[in-house]
C-alpha cells in the first residue's frame, strides 16, 4: 500500500483551523502549528497529514482541561 499525501494551500489551512493569515504564521514561528513544505520555487503547502495531526493534538489537549 502506497502512502499518498494531499497538499493544501494557505486558502485550505485558514477554513480548516479557524485561524488567520498572520495567526498561522506566529503559531509556526512559536512551534505550535505544522510549518509548510515547499511544493516549488515560489510556492509552500502544507500536508494533510500534518494537519490532521495538529488537529488530534488540539482535541486531546481540550479533552485533558
Amino acid at each position: 500500500m502506497q502512502n499518498t499525501h494531499q497538499f493544501l494551500k494557505l486558502p485550505d489551512i485558514i477554513a480548516l483551523s479557524g485561524k488567520s493569515r498572520s495567526s498561522i504564521y506566529a503559531a509556526i514561528k512559536n512551534g505550535e502549528f505544522p510549518a509548510p513544505v515547499p511544493i516549488g520555487p515560489r510556492a509552500v503547502a502544507w500536508t494533510s497529514a500534518s494537519i490532521l495531526e495538529w488537529q488530534n493534538a488540539c482535541i486531546n489537549a481540550a479533552k485533558k482541561q
